[in-house]
């Protein structure tokens, strides 16, 4: 199946000499969703923005549905929505309004049976006749998603969704991120948020410094990527680690109470066994033992670190 988006040799210079954008390709399947993670200034909004039509790239091509943004420009903004980062929305107008006047900007229909079920999707039905201007910044965020969702497209770019809600507001808008995805909704997002890539994403793309560094699947990435550790609590602190145990490249913790032993899952014989047996033949008393699997934020500062 040809991707829904697709990102050939994209670069952006602005007037000022600033390359936001270096040689980045990527494609995006139908009905999945995409998280791009990067420090700030990396290039994930410049990224968003030359695929919605609202910065002009450099060099390189984006189709989106298989039509190019800028020769079929009328038909991929109407495929696309947008969440911006900012709260771009007019104080005095109505919730039920804003999402109204959104829609027919779209040359789409009146539909309000679907505008209804959206609204109480976003948990504001009972605000739709209430001005911007009287909700709450979280609110408005939810009528911002509203907005975009407004005129029924097959791709959704959130660009930093959750940045300024509470963690409840937070995890509702990954249920409804879910709901959208099994509609068939294509989501993009941006977020500094590792937790919500880790629990929303299919797939995990990493920017750093205008260059697209890795794109791979987010369970695919922490099993290559990521690393175990054993961590083993001593009955008795040690000074140093026991010369019969050099051979596991052990680390010792500060209070000489833990060995820390790294390895690699996918190997077949890990030598935590052997390890185990080596503890007790040098006389050290194991009281415990646990471990440890790295987390995606752990993956993605090793990865802009090591870049």
């Amino acid at each position: 199946m040809s991707p829904i988006v697709s990102v050939t040799n994209l670069s952006k210079i602005y007037a000022n000499g600033y390359h936001a954008l270096k040689d980045v390709s990527l494609d995006i399947a139908q009905g999945e969703i995409l998280a791009l993670l990067g420090p700030n200034g990396a290039g994930k909004t410049t990224l968003i923005s030359i695929i919605c039509g609202l910065v002009n790239a450099s060099e390189g091509s984006v189709t989106v549905g298989g039509h190019d943004i800028v020769s079929d420009y009328r038909v991929t903004r109407s495929l696309i929505g947008l969440v911006p980062q900012e709260l771009t929305l007019g104080h005095f107008e109505t919730v039920w309004n804003t999402l109204g006047f959104s829609r027919g900007l779209f040359g789409k229909k009146p539909d309000p049976a679907y505008l209804e079920q959206l609204l109480k999707d976003l948990s504001l039905w009972a605000k739709k006749d209430s001005e911007i201007m009287s909700l709450s910044g979280g609110m408005k965020r939810r009528v911002l998603i509203g907005k975009a969702l407004s005129h029924q497209p097959s791709v959704l770019f959130l660009d930093e969704p959750t940045a300024g809600v509470d963690v409840e507001l937070r995890k509702e808008m990954w249920m409804l991120v879910r709901r959208l995805r099994e509609s068939g909704v294509t989501i993009i997002l941006t977020t500094h948020y590792i937790e919500e890539a880790e629990e929303i994403a299919d797939r995990v793309g990493i920017i750093d410094q205008g260059r697209l560094i890795l794109v791979d699947d987010k369970q695919a990435l922490m099993h290559k990527l990521g690393k175990k550790e054993m961590i083993v609590e001593l009955e008795e602190p040690v000074s140093g680690v026991p010369e019969a145990l050099t051979a596991w490249s052990l680390a010792l913790s500060e209070d000489g109470c833990r060995l820390i032993y790294t390895y690699d899952p996918r190997q077949q014989r890990t030598g935590i066994p052997d390890l185990l047996k080596a503890i007790g033949g040098a006389g050290l008393a194991l009281k415990d033992f646990k471990t440890t699997q790295s987390s995606l934020e752990d993956i993605f500062v090793n990865l802009v670190k090591g870049k």
